[in-house]
């Protein structure tokens, strides 16, 4: 039986993790640009997830769909693939190659098919998998979140409760390659619950870690409230970024508490501040438009901004409501015209990127200060 793996550029680092895990039980996922014989699997985003519909539809091999989206909207993606692995992937997709190869209907925990659907009955553990193998990505150090970001699809689909890559193993696969960056919710919660940071155990796998290492940049990010003396002490001593990567989201803290963030904006200024004073760049996200927001609101994200962006750079994006956060089915308001026109002079002088005026685009282009 063949399977192929749709290439989606969104997609790579799930590419990376999951032929790694397929590949141990003996599949191999074969790139491909479209569905082909005998076995397609798709990982969409929930923006994505409209540019794909028709490819699934009208294949002619089966196809299986996983990522956010199908985690988000299982029944609406099971009209239009064959299998839809909800949840995480790594043992439940070989799982259910296992059971075509053999014969099989899918029917099985994790996976939605026709009438059929069983919730998972397992939690990766990540010492349990391979970060990559033939085809590198960047190493999953940690899964979950406590919080609930009303915009955010992470703890719907990895839960509340932070799980962690041990230091040994991000340590074995950070050592294949002269420079390593980590993929987590928040590096500086490694090792802990994710609201009371463990610095300790930080600073232990940055020592464990013998080549360059990039921490709390892209593709991961920390919460502005762990930015401290300490923590950022840590990036000084053992990481290569000069760069700082954190998100404020809102300069209205009635905004931010409506958004069960779990900071106010004191803890954003302070973060700048500190990254400043230890000689790092920050770069702080921003979101404008969020239904609930007033004009007041979004001029005091806006003061922000310009704050921020005199001793940092900024990425601002447009508020979309994603299928299963607690803000599904509201609509972003219309942006200030001040707004517009301060984004684009401050993008101008190459002190913000973002798509404040067309959501899609942080999906399908990487900003390039993104890279530290």
């Amino acid at each position: 039986m063949q399977v192929n793996w749709r290439l989606i550029h969104a997609a790579r680092n799930s590419y990376a993790v999951l032929y790694a895990a397929c590949e141990r039980e003996g599949f191999v996922l074969n790139q491909t640009d479209g569905p082909a014989d005998d076995v397609t699997c798709y990982s969409l985003t929930s923006i994505s997830a409209s540019r794909y519909h028709d490819e699934i539809a009208g294949a002619d091999g089966l196809t299986i769909v996983g990522g956010p989206h199908a985690t988000a909207c299982p029944r609406e993606v099971a009209d239009y693939a064959d299998y839809v692995i909800v949840g995480e992937g790594e043992f439940t997709l070989p799982r259910l190659l296992a059971d075509l190869r053999e014969g099989g209907h899918g029917r099985i925990p994790g996976v939605m098919t026709g009438d059929y659907y069983r919730p998972a009955d397992t939690v990766v553990r990540l010492d349990a998998y391979p970060a990559f193998s033939e085809f590198k990505g960047y190493i999953e150090i940690s899964r979950g979140c406590p919080f609930s970001c009303g915009y955010c699809q992470t703890p719907q689909i990895f839960g509340h409760c932070m799980r962690h890559r041990s230091i040994d193993e991000v340590a074995r696969y950070a050592d294949r390659h002269r420079q390593s960056r980590f993929v987590t919710p928040d590096a500086f919660a490694y090792g802990s619950d994710g609201i009371h940071p463990r610095f300790d155990r930080v600073e232990h796998l940055l020592q464990k870690c013998r080549h360059r290492v990039y921490f709390g940049t892209f593709p991961s990010e920390v919460r502005p409230e762990f930015v401290c003396d300490e923590s950022l002490g840590l990036v000084n001593r053992y990481c290569a970024n000069t760069k700082l990567h954190f998100g404020a989201q809102s300069g209205s803290d009635v905004v931010l508490e409506r958004l069960c963030r779990g900071h106010r904006t004191d803890d954003v200024v302070r973060a700048v501040e500190l990254c400043r004073d230890f000689a790092l760049t920050p770069i702080v996200d921003f979101i404008v438009g969020f239904p609930f927001e007033t004009d007041d609101d979004q001029r005091a994200t806006l003061d922000m901004i310009r704050w921020v962006a005199r001793f940092g750079k900024v990425h601002v994006h447009r508020f979309i409501p994603l299928p299963g956060t607690p803000l599904a089915g509201t609509t972003a308001r219309p942006l200030l015209t001040e707004t517009e026109k301060c984004c684009g002079k401050l993008a101008l002088r190459g002190k913000l990127t973002g798509s404040w005026n067309d959501p899609e685009i942080r999906f399908f282009r990487r900003p390039s200060n993104d890279i530290p």
